[in-house]
């Protein structure tokens, strides 16, 4: 059973280009932390809503301190019968970030799919009353799938996730083919999470990757290349 409330913790993300998944773990894995790999490599796949205007995408681009992204995830395959779907609500305020996670009825992921059957899932679902006003104000703005990896550090402080292979997909309300799609095969993404207690010694473990620290987000890139 999945806990609606995750607790709040503190992220960094690196945008990378001109280096391989590769090259950005070779660094991971000699990093004076002893970061190991845990859990095993798996495909993330999202999809994400938004308001008429995109507020949420908004708020990203303009980096405004309070914002909200708004999505249903799950691992594996993309398309097919999706089993163990979870609605996520990602709380973000500057560095720090929290979740609000409800699982969900499993669906289908076909050429039919559209916002009628999130719908309907959502109504099958146990979620929070206060919130499913706010849901039906909402229609899909992106799918994205891409492949990750975890690392730990050797005191179980500081969590590191390597992205890549990213694809997005543009969303219908109606029926979907899947057919407009981009995909980015040279980007890669990490992302250094960790607890408030950490965070005074956080500049120790970024100082090591000779990247900058960016804001921008797989789901504003996402719908910026499809909808250049």
């Amino acid at each position: 059973m999945i806990s609606n409330v995750k607790r709040f913790r503190y992220e960094r993300k690196f945008n990378i280009e001109g280096r391989t998944a590769e090259e950005v773990e070779a660094m991971i894995r000699f990093h004076p932390a002893t970061f190991s790999e845990i859990f095993h490599e798996r495909v993330v796949n999202n999809i994400y809503f938004d308001s008429f205007n995109m507020r949420h995408y908004f708020d990203n681009v303009n980096g405004a301190n309070m914002r909200l992204k708004m999505r249903i995830r799950w691992y594996g395959d993309l398309f097919g019968t999706v089993e163990e779907p979870v609605l996520e609500l990602k709380l973000k305020h500057n560095l720090h970030v929290g979740k609000l996670l409800y699982p969900l009825k499993e669906f289908v992921m076909d050429a039919g799919f559209s916002i009628n059957d999130i719908r309907r899932v959502f109504a099958e679902s146990s979620i929070s009353e206060a919130i499913r006003p706010h849901l039906s104000e909402l229609n899909f703005s992106l799918l994205n799938s891409y492949t990750r990896k975890y690392f730990l550090s050797s005191d179980r402080n500081y969590r590191v996730t390597v992205d890549r292979d990213v694809m997005a997909y543009g969303l219908s309300p109606h029926e979907n083919r899947f057919l407009r799609r981009v995909v980015n095969r040279t980007g890669v993404i990490l992302e250094l999470k960790y607890n408030k207690a950490q965070d005074e010694s956080a500049d120790c473990i970024t100082n090591y990757f000779p990247f900058r620290m960016t804001r921008s987000s797989k789901y504003v890139n996402g719908l910026e290349r499809l909808y250049a």
